[in-house]
Formats: C-alpha cells, structure tokens, sequence
C-alpha cells in the first residue's frame, strides 16, 4: 500500500519574502493544473478580481500586490491569489468553541486526503498585526488566531453550488488581519460574500463565541451552537452525508459536557476523528486554539506542536497514516505509484471522477485517473 505522509512545516515570516516565495515554487504548479483544470482562466479577469479586492478587503491591498509581484506577476497567478469567484473546491471538518468563566477554546478536525493539504503553520506580520494560522492556496487560513486572541475556524458547508464571492481562506485571512472580537468578524463575515457555502466557528479573548453559515454569493446565518460540521441548516442537504457521517458528527457535538481545557481530547476520538485516509478522508490534524493565551496546540497523528504567537518556534514534522488506514483502497500523490506522473499532467486528470470514486470509498491511485495513452497502434485500428 502507497505510504500516505503529510510534511508539517511551521514558518515565521514577518513580510512576504523568501520563505514564501520558496512555498510559491514549491505548490504552484499543482495549484495551477487545478485552477487550468477547473476552468479558472474563463473566470473573472486580473481587473475584475483587483475591483473585488479592493472594494472588500482594501487593506490586503499591499500584501496581494507584494505577493503577485513575488509569484512573476502573471495575470493567471494575480487572478488565483486574488480568490474571487475561484472554482469549486471541497473538504470536510468538526468544528466547537466553548467558553467558561476561566478558559476559552476552539477546536477544529481537519479531514481530508493528505495529498490534498499544504501542511503550513505561518506566523506573519502582513499588515502590522501578529496572526498564525493554517494556510491554504498559499496566503489564505483555513484556520487561525491574532495577536487581539481572536480565533477562526472554517468547515465546507456541503453544498457545492457556488456564487459571486471570494474564498472563504482569503475571507478568514482578512477577519483575523483586521478584526478584535467575535462581533467584529460576525459583521465582516456578513458583509463579504463567500462563493461557496461554509460554516464558520469563532471565539475571543473575553469568552465570546458564535458559529455562522455562509451562503453561496453572500449571506451569512448565526447559529445557536458554536458547533458545525458539513451540513447547513437551510438550503438543498449536504453532499455525501452519509460519507462525510457529518449528521452524526454534529450530533456528537451537541451532546458534549466538555469544559474548555477538555474540549480538545474529544475531537482525538471518533466520531469526530476520522482515519480513513485510503478513502480521502481522514483527519490530518488537530487544532486546539485557546485566546487567552494566544496560542496553538496542533497535534498531528501523535505529534503534538504548541505554539504561541509571541514565542513561535519554526519546525517540521512528517505525518505516516498509512498504519490508521483501513486499507480499503489505495492513495498516492501525484508523483504516481504506477507510473511518472508530473504535475503539468493534473490538468488531463479526470477529477470529476476521481471526486466520485473517493466519495464511493473506490478510489484508485491518481494516474489512473489520467488518458490511457499507452493503447497500442493495433488496438487502436
């Protein structure tokens, strides 16, 4: 069976320099069959996206300008970074904040196939303000916390239809570079549309907590837990509950009498942890962000990092969850078991189908999702 790794890297890099130029190189090419792939050049135009970024997030401003200029500052790398009406992507998550007299937690699952997942904690300094977090598409957060103690934490919302907005990893970048409290970032997130349906789970330093639901194009729903899962509470039901088991994960969560210091060992268990990583869903980390102290505790398939925004060690770490796999079928990266694959061939990857076996728990390995091009002469007459 393939050996399914994930590399964690922690990197502190106060502007946008060599470290992330070196990510940029590193995972562009795969982002950039995707983007090609999906459709991304019959998106929005490099004017159209700055429009957006502007008009929504004109504090990014400099920092999407300094690192388009770091990626070469093609049109097609200027349009991804900007993430406005990006094409569809999907994942899956448990997400809970609690808050007591005394301590405030948000915790986050992140479930997904470890090809599928940049491993990068960031601590930057981008606008001024202190922020660590999970990276995604190379400069949003799929997870975080700032200097203020404001934490974030996103879960797809299960539906996969799409509207005119921005990606909700550049969205949670923005809330944690500019906002201090929940109510902040509630106003914020209401304000800018997101073009896909998630849920978002918040906390801050003075013990409040929400979770809000985004809709497709703009719109976003309080919810009276600080839970969620992959499902919404109005719209068509979720994609795949049966598989993503996002029904069951919610009600787990709902029924939890933990305390804030408690709260992050129930999501090392099932159901909230997930290990099925030969299927393309398995839980890759665990992020346990506390407020108060500022901090981080990620723990990887036994590995455990603490991290603080003021006393950030850089590190890495190499996750195998080949042994937690129930070894119903076979992942590999896109380098190939069968044979090469390079990362210009992504964009010939029938990824609809790929998507669909994985989701059927018959996934196969990612060159067989390529063209047969070794049919023979004679087959072929």
């Amino acid at each position: 069976m393939t050996s399914m790794t994930l590399t964690f890297d922690a990197v502190d890099e106060a502007t946008p320099g060599p470290k992330w130029a070196a990510r940029w190189a590193r995972f562009w090419p795969a982002y950039e069959a995707w983007f090609v792939a999906r459709g991304g050049d019959a998106g929005p135009s490099r004017d159209e996206c700055c429009a957006a970024l502007k008009h929504y997030m004109p504090e990014l401003i400099p920092t999407y300008d300094r690192l388009v200029a770091i990626a070469g500052g093609s049109d097609r790398a200027a349009r991804f970074l900007s993430t406005w009406c990006p094409p569809p992507y999907l994942g899956g998550c448990s997400l809970a904040a609690v808050a007591d007299g005394d301590d405030v937690r948000l915790v986050r699952n992140y479930d997904l196939s470890p090809d599928l997942n940049e491993g990068l904690l960031l601590r930057t300094e981008w606008t001024g303000r202190a922020v660590m977090g999970m990276v995604e598409f190379l400069w949003g957060l799929s997870d975080g916390i700032n200097d203020g103690g404001l934490s974030v934490a996103l879960a797809y919302g299960g539906r996969s239809e799409t509207g005119e907005g921005f990606g909700i990893t550049s969205i949670l970048r923005y809330v944690l570079e500019t906002c201090d409290t929940v109510g902040e970032a509630i106003a914020v997130l209401s304000r800018i549309p997101s073009h896909m349906a998630y849920n978002v789970v918040l906390a801050d330093v003075a013990g409040r907590t929400a979770s809000v639901e985004l809709a497709p194009g703009g719109g976003a729903t309080i919810m009276p837990w600080a839970i969620a899962t992959n499902h919404q509470s109005k719209g068509r039901v979720a994609d795949r509950p049966g598989f993503t088991q996002t029904v069951e994960r919610l009600a787990h969560l709902k029924g939890l009498q933990a305390n804030p210091r408690d709260l992050g060992r129930n999501f090392l268990k099932e159901p909230l942890c997930q290990d099925r990583y030969s299927q393309g869903f398995g839980t890759l980390f665990t992020a346990e962000y506390d407020p108060k102290a500022r901090s981080l505790l990620l723990s990887m398939n036994g590995e455990r990092w603490y991290q603080t925004i003021d006393v950030f060690r850089e590190g890495q770490h190499t996750a195998d969850y080949s042994r937690a796999s129930d070894g119903s079928a076979t992942v590999s990266t896109l380098t190939g078991a069968k044979r090469g694959v390079d990362w210009s061939e992504a964009a010939m990857i029938d990824w609809t189908r790929l998507a669909m076996d994985y989701a059927a728990g018959r996934g196969q390995e990612v060159s067989a999702y390529l063209p047969d091009t070794s049919v023979s002469k004679s087959e072929a007459a």
